[in-house]
């Protein structure tokens, strides 16, 4: 098996589809159809990633999204039947990595699965050495275990926050767009909105690092260029 996968999502036609292309790829998968239902296993199943649709019967999956992240950073993929930029935006604000809109291509979803599974698994010390490591001002990155220290103490970082701050600290002076962020660790092509992705993961790590002041000491916002760290 390729991971345990989370599904949540009411509508089953759709939850039995994405299962099969899920099992296709030698997924495991752990099917639900309600909030509770999903919510009662998080604790006792190890998942590698999360496919949750926002509108459940007896809740919804930003709520579960919020749970999920109290402990774990696995990715999380957000199913949402809007187009509104603000329901995208409060899933990533809540710790989602991504978001596919229905209808889709299940074979779009898979895709996405396999991209974020993979970003995980470029930190478990098999495809790079183990002592790559940055340190800046106190912040200390290591690749290879996927850990953030701030001044000693671990800060949780999901995968996708984690690659986006260590781009920037490996790369210390360059600016990077928004673009060139988006397209560098999601593997896709930019768009408009796609700018609200990226500035809602850079206001995370922040958040995380308690460098939100009008003087970040890490990540420096360059207005109309960019983002880096000097």
């Amino acid at each position: 098996m390729n991971g345990k996968i989370l599904l949540v999502d009411d509508e089953q036609e759709i939850a039995d589809l994405i299962e099969v292309f899920l099992q296709n790829e030698q997924f495991q998968c752990f099917k639900y159809y309600t909030f509770q239902d999903a919510f009662s296993v998080i604790d006792s199943e190890c998942f590698d990633l999360a496919i949750i649709d926002i509108m459940l019967p007896d809740g919804n999956g930003f709520t579960l999204c919020r749970e999920i992240r109290k402990k774990y950073t696995y990715p999380i993929i957000l199913l949402t039947s809007k187009t509104e930029g603000t329901d995208k935006v409060t899933g990533l604000s809540l710790g989602a990595d991504d978001y596919v809109t229905k209808p889709f291509l299940p074979i779009e979803l898979v895709a996405r699965v396999k991209a974020h599974l993979r970003r995980v698994h470029d930190y478990d010390g098999k495809k790079i050495g183990s002592n790559e490591m940055v340190t800046i001002a106190g912040l200390l990155l290591n690749k290879a275990s996927h850990e953030c220290r701030l001044n000693g103490e671990q800060i949780k970082l999901t995968p996708t926050e984690f690659s986006i701050l260590w781009l920037l600290c490996k790369n210390r002076g360059k600016v990077y767009s928004a673009d060139e962020l988006f397209q560098t660790i999601w593997g896709e092509k930019y768009f408009k909105n796609s700018r609200n992705t990226v500035m809602v993961q850079i206001r995370h790590i922040r958040e995380k690092l308690n460098d939100i002041g009008e003087k970040p000491k890490f990540i420096k916002t360059i207005w109309g260029v960019g983002y880096t760290v000097e």
